[in-house]
Protein backbone atom coordinates (compact mmCIF):
# COMPACT_ATOMS: atom_id res chain seq x y z
CA UNK A 1 0.00 0.00 0.00
CA UNK A 2 1.66 3.08 -0.86
CA UNK A 3 2.32 6.08 1.86
CA UNK A 4 -0.18 8.53 2.85
CA UNK A 5 1.98 11.61 4.42
CA UNK A 6 -0.57 13.73 5.98
CA UNK A 7 1.95 15.17 8.19
CA UNK A 8 5.16 17.60 7.85
CA UNK A 9 8.70 16.74 9.02
CA UNK A 10 8.45 19.23 12.06
CA UNK A 11 5.19 17.46 13.14
CA UNK A 12 6.61 13.53 13.08
CA UNK A 13 9.95 14.94 14.82
CA UNK A 14 7.19 16.42 17.46
CA UNK A 15 5.68 13.18 18.11
CA UNK A 16 8.37 10.88 17.49
CA UNK A 17 11.70 11.90 18.72
CA UNK A 18 13.19 11.75 21.64
CA UNK A 19 12.95 15.11 24.18
CA UNK A 20 15.87 17.01 24.57
CA UNK A 21 14.73 19.62 26.49
CA UNK A 22 15.50 19.89 30.33
CA UNK A 23 11.63 20.42 31.17
CA UNK A 24 10.98 17.27 29.45
CA UNK A 25 13.62 15.12 30.04
CA UNK A 26 12.75 16.13 33.90
CA UNK A 27 9.12 14.86 32.97
CA UNK A 28 9.58 11.43 31.28
CA UNK A 29 13.22 10.67 32.08
CA UNK A 30 13.79 10.90 35.78
CA UNK A 31 13.84 7.18 36.63
CA UNK A 32 12.14 5.84 40.05
CA UNK A 33 13.79 3.46 42.76
CA UNK A 34 11.87 0.63 41.43
CA UNK A 35 13.48 1.83 38.25
CA UNK A 36 16.98 1.60 39.29
CA UNK A 37 16.94 -1.39 40.78
CA UNK A 38 15.76 -3.43 37.71
CA UNK A 39 17.98 -1.29 35.78
CA UNK A 40 21.22 -2.44 37.95
CA UNK A 41 20.10 -6.24 37.54
CA UNK A 42 21.76 -5.53 34.22
CA UNK A 43 25.89 -6.71 35.00
CA UNK A 44 27.56 -4.29 32.52
CA UNK A 45 27.55 -0.49 32.04
CA UNK A 46 26.40 -1.09 28.41
CA UNK A 47 23.54 -3.48 29.25
CA UNK A 48 22.74 -1.22 31.93
CA UNK A 49 22.48 1.84 30.14
CA UNK A 50 20.86 0.09 26.89
CA UNK A 51 17.96 -1.52 28.90
CA UNK A 52 17.30 2.36 30.70
CA UNK A 53 17.21 3.83 27.59
CA UNK A 54 14.83 1.47 25.97
CA UNK A 55 12.47 1.48 29.21
CA UNK A 56 12.69 5.78 28.75
CA UNK A 57 11.56 5.95 24.58
CA UNK A 58 9.07 3.16 25.45
CA UNK A 59 7.37 5.92 28.28
CA UNK A 60 8.14 8.45 25.89
CA UNK A 61 7.56 9.42 23.25
CA UNK A 62 6.18 5.08 23.15
CA UNK A 63 8.15 4.21 20.61
CA UNK A 64 10.91 1.25 20.10
CA UNK A 65 14.15 2.54 19.53
CA UNK A 66 15.61 1.68 15.81
CA UNK A 67 18.65 -0.28 15.07
CA UNK A 68 21.71 2.28 14.71
CA UNK A 69 19.22 5.32 15.80
CA UNK A 70 21.64 7.89 17.36
CA UNK A 71 20.60 9.13 20.80
CA UNK A 72 20.67 12.94 21.51
CA UNK A 73 23.77 13.69 23.86
CA UNK A 74 21.75 15.45 26.41
CA UNK A 75 19.51 12.16 26.92
CA UNK A 76 23.14 10.12 27.64
CA UNK A 77 23.95 12.37 29.87
CA UNK A 78 20.72 13.00 31.79
CA UNK A 79 20.25 8.88 32.16
CA UNK A 80 24.05 8.44 32.77
CA UNK A 81 24.01 10.89 35.50
CA UNK A 82 21.50 8.76 37.36
CA UNK A 83 22.75 5.64 36.51
CA UNK A 84 26.22 6.49 37.69
CA UNK A 85 27.92 5.92 34.54
CA UNK A 86 29.61 7.98 31.58
CA UNK A 87 27.55 8.88 28.43
CA UNK A 88 30.41 6.90 26.59
CA UNK A 89 29.34 3.49 27.96
CA UNK A 90 25.85 3.68 25.60
CA UNK A 91 28.43 2.75 22.84
CA UNK A 92 28.65 -1.23 23.69
CA UNK A 93 24.81 -1.49 23.58
CA UNK A 94 23.70 -3.88 21.81
CA UNK A 95 26.35 -6.00 19.96
CA UNK A 96 24.34 -8.20 19.87
CA UNK A 97 21.00 -7.59 18.14
CA UNK A 98 19.25 -10.53 20.57
CA UNK A 99 20.53 -8.33 24.03
CA UNK A 100 18.00 -5.76 23.00
CA UNK A 101 14.99 -8.22 22.32
CA UNK A 102 15.79 -9.55 25.21
CA UNK A 103 15.71 -6.63 27.48
CA UNK A 104 12.50 -5.60 25.52
CA UNK A 105 10.73 -9.06 26.39
CA UNK A 106 11.29 -8.11 30.04
CA UNK A 107 10.56 -4.65 29.89
CA UNK A 108 6.93 -5.87 28.37
CA UNK A 109 6.87 -8.34 31.04
CA UNK A 110 7.46 -5.72 33.97
CA UNK A 111 6.10 -2.72 32.81
CA UNK A 112 3.17 -4.25 31.18
CA UNK A 113 3.74 -2.59 27.36
CA UNK A 114 2.22 -4.18 24.77
CA UNK A 115 3.01 -4.42 20.74
CA UNK A 116 -0.10 -3.08 18.62
CA UNK A 117 -1.35 -5.62 17.20
CA UNK A 118 -4.58 -8.16 18.11
CA UNK A 119 -7.49 -6.98 19.77
CA UNK A 120 -5.85 -3.87 20.98
CA UNK A 121 -4.96 -2.91 17.66
CA UNK A 122 -8.68 -3.24 16.93
CA UNK A 123 -9.63 -1.26 19.61
CA UNK A 124 -7.40 1.65 19.04
CA UNK A 125 -8.56 1.92 15.15
CA UNK A 126 -12.17 1.80 15.87
CA UNK A 127 -11.54 4.71 18.93
CA UNK A 128 -9.74 6.62 16.07
CA UNK A 129 -12.23 6.08 13.50
CA UNK A 130 -14.69 7.85 15.81
CA UNK A 131 -12.21 10.45 16.85
CA UNK A 132 -11.84 11.62 13.50
CA UNK A 133 -15.56 13.13 13.22
CA UNK A 134 -14.18 15.78 15.99
CA UNK A 135 -10.77 15.98 15.04
CA UNK A 136 -9.33 19.64 14.25
CA UNK A 137 -6.34 18.60 11.92
CA UNK A 138 -4.35 15.79 10.45
CA UNK A 139 -2.19 16.73 12.69
CA UNK A 140 -4.99 16.95 15.93
CA UNK A 141 -5.87 13.59 15.12
CA UNK A 142 -1.71 11.75 14.56
CA UNK A 143 -1.47 13.20 17.69
CA UNK A 144 -4.78 12.07 20.08
CA UNK A 145 -3.64 8.85 18.77
CA UNK A 146 0.11 8.71 20.17
CA UNK A 147 -1.62 10.16 22.94
CA UNK A 148 -3.99 7.38 23.47
CA UNK A 149 -1.26 4.63 22.84
CA UNK A 150 0.71 6.05 25.88
CA UNK A 151 -1.82 6.01 28.08
CA UNK A 152 -2.92 2.32 27.54
CA UNK A 153 0.79 1.48 26.95
CA UNK A 154 0.60 0.14 23.51
CA UNK A 155 3.52 1.13 22.10
CA UNK A 156 3.65 3.01 18.89
CA UNK A 157 3.45 1.49 15.29
CA UNK A 158 5.79 3.46 12.85
CA UNK A 159 4.98 6.69 11.70
CA UNK A 160 3.81 5.27 8.13
CA UNK A 161 1.52 2.65 9.62
CA UNK A 162 0.32 6.00 11.85
CA UNK A 163 -0.26 8.41 9.05
CA UNK A 164 -1.95 5.68 6.98
CA UNK A 165 -4.30 5.17 9.48
CA UNK A 166 -5.10 8.24 10.44
CA UNK A 167 -5.53 9.39 6.54
CA UNK A 168 -7.91 6.47 6.28
CA UNK A 169 -10.14 7.36 9.27
CA UNK A 170 -10.30 10.55 8.34
CA UNK A 171 -11.72 9.75 4.72
CA UNK A 172 -13.76 7.40 6.46
CA UNK A 173 -15.49 10.15 8.81
CA UNK A 174 -15.97 12.40 5.81
CA UNK A 175 -17.83 9.93 4.52
CA UNK A 176 -19.98 9.17 7.15
CA UNK A 177 -20.65 12.85 7.46
CA UNK A 178 -21.23 13.11 4.01
CA UNK A 179 -23.85 10.34 4.33
CA UNK A 180 -25.97 11.51 7.19
CA UNK A 181 -26.10 15.13 5.54
CA UNK A 182 -27.49 13.36 2.54
CA UNK A 183 -29.70 11.46 4.44
CA UNK A 184 -31.61 14.44 5.53
CA UNK A 185 -31.93 16.25 2.14
CA UNK A 186 -35.86 15.85 0.79
CA UNK A 187 -36.26 14.45 -2.93
CA UNK A 188 -36.61 18.35 -3.83
CA UNK A 189 -33.57 19.63 -2.36
CA UNK A 190 -31.88 16.64 -4.10
CA UNK A 191 -33.14 17.69 -7.04
CA UNK A 192 -32.28 21.54 -6.77
CA UNK A 193 -28.70 20.32 -5.25
CA UNK A 194 -27.73 17.94 -8.54
CA UNK A 195 -28.83 20.99 -11.03
CA UNK A 196 -26.22 22.61 -9.13
CA UNK A 197 -24.23 20.52 -11.68
CA UNK A 198 -25.58 20.86 -14.90
CA UNK A 199 -26.50 24.82 -14.38
CA UNK A 200 -24.43 26.91 -15.83
CA UNK A 201 -23.39 30.27 -14.19
CA UNK A 202 -21.82 32.09 -17.71
CA UNK A 203 -19.47 30.58 -19.99
CA UNK A 204 -18.24 27.05 -18.98
CA UNK A 205 -18.72 27.31 -15.39
CA UNK A 206 -21.22 25.47 -13.36
CA UNK A 207 -23.09 26.99 -10.80
CA UNK A 208 -21.61 24.38 -8.04
CA UNK A 209 -18.49 26.02 -9.51
CA UNK A 210 -19.53 29.42 -9.30
CA UNK A 211 -20.40 29.25 -5.48
CA UNK A 212 -17.27 27.90 -4.67
CA UNK A 213 -15.03 30.17 -6.28
CA UNK A 214 -15.74 33.56 -3.47
CA UNK A 215 -13.39 34.98 -1.31
CA UNK A 216 -12.97 37.26 1.33
CA UNK A 217 -12.44 40.19 -1.09
CA UNK A 218 -11.21 43.59 -0.59
CA UNK A 219 -14.40 46.59 -2.06
CA UNK A 220 -17.70 46.68 -2.45
CA UNK A 221 -17.31 44.53 -6.15
CA UNK A 222 -16.39 41.98 -4.03
CA UNK A 223 -19.27 42.33 -1.21
CA UNK A 224 -21.56 42.24 -4.21
CA UNK A 225 -20.60 39.11 -6.25
CA UNK A 226 -20.93 37.88 -2.37
CA UNK A 227 -24.14 38.78 -1.98
CA UNK A 228 -25.54 37.28 -5.47
CA UNK A 229 -23.73 33.99 -4.45
CA UNK A 230 -26.10 34.65 -1.08
CA UNK A 231 -28.94 35.52 -2.81
CA UNK A 232 -28.69 32.34 -5.16
CA UNK A 233 -27.95 30.35 -1.92
CA UNK A 234 -31.43 31.42 0.12
CA UNK A 235 -33.11 30.41 -3.04
CA UNK A 236 -31.90 26.57 -2.19
CA UNK A 237 -33.32 27.15 1.18
CA UNK A 238 -29.72 25.93 3.23
CA UNK A 239 -29.56 28.63 5.94
CA UNK A 240 -28.07 25.77 7.36
CA UNK A 241 -25.53 25.46 4.63
CA UNK A 242 -21.66 25.57 5.51
CA UNK A 243 -21.39 27.68 2.19
CA UNK A 244 -23.76 30.22 4.02
CA UNK A 245 -21.65 30.56 7.08
CA UNK A 246 -18.65 31.11 4.73
CA UNK A 247 -20.36 33.82 2.79
CA UNK A 248 -21.51 35.84 5.38
CA UNK A 249 -17.89 35.29 7.03
CA UNK A 250 -16.65 36.99 4.08
CA UNK A 251 -19.47 39.18 3.89
CA UNK A 252 -18.82 40.94 7.29
CA UNK A 253 -14.84 40.77 6.43
CA UNK A 254 -15.62 42.46 3.37
CA UNK A 255 -17.87 45.51 4.67
CA UNK A 256 -15.34 45.71 7.47
CA UNK A 257 -12.49 46.28 4.44
CA UNK A 258 -14.78 48.60 2.36
CA UNK A 259 -15.93 50.97 5.07
CA UNK A 260 -12.20 50.90 6.10
CA UNK A 261 -11.66 52.24 2.38
CA UNK A 262 -13.98 54.48 2.18
CA UNK A 263 -12.79 56.52 5.17
CA UNK A 264 -9.63 56.69 3.10
CA UNK A 265 -11.24 58.14 0.46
Amino acid sequence: MPRRSILTDRQRAALFDLPTDDASMLRHYTLADDDLEIIHARRRPHNRFGFALQLCALRYPGRLLAPGEVIPLPVTRFLAAQLGIKPDDLAGYAAREETRHEHLAILREIYGYKMFTGRGARDLKTWLEDTAETTRSNEDLARRFVEQCRASQTILPGITVIERLCADALVAAERRVDARIAGRLNDDMRTRLDALLTDGAGGAVTRFVWLRQFEIGRNSADMNRLLDRLEYLQTLELAGAFWLTCLLTGLRACAGRASDTSRVI
